[in-house]
């Protein structure tokens, strides 16, 4: 049983619920890549996401790596704060900043 949700909620946009963290993070990858596939633009809504750690900055991280790759445009709704702390810690602030609104 997944402690994930990843929905699509139609042209381009997504939204993640559960827990985006160490037990959970590659599922989340593998489950993105099927739904995230042949999309020009994609928002993510994160403010579903209930548990998170350096996995989750991790696999957002990795997003923004396969969008720039991929030329896609990927933006990021409701950073939980927990990310946004581990981030600026890790001094990788600034991608997410970027990609967020």
């Amino acid at each position: 049983m997944s402690n994930f949700e990843l929905s699509d909620l139609g042209e381009g946009r997504f939204a993640l619920l559960g827990d985006m963290s160490f037990d959970s993070a590659e599922q989340i990858r593998r489950a993105s890549q099927k739904i995230f596939d042949g999309q020009p633009s994609i928002e993510l809504d994160l403010s579903g996401v209930e548990k998170t750690d350096s996995a989750g900055l991790a696999l957002l991280l990795e997003w923004i790596s396969w969008a720039s790759s991929s030329e896609v445009a990927l933006r990021f709704l409701a950073i939980p704060e927990k990310l946004l702390a581990i981030a600026q810690t890790a001094e990788v602030d600034d991608l997410l900043k970027n990609r967020s609104s």
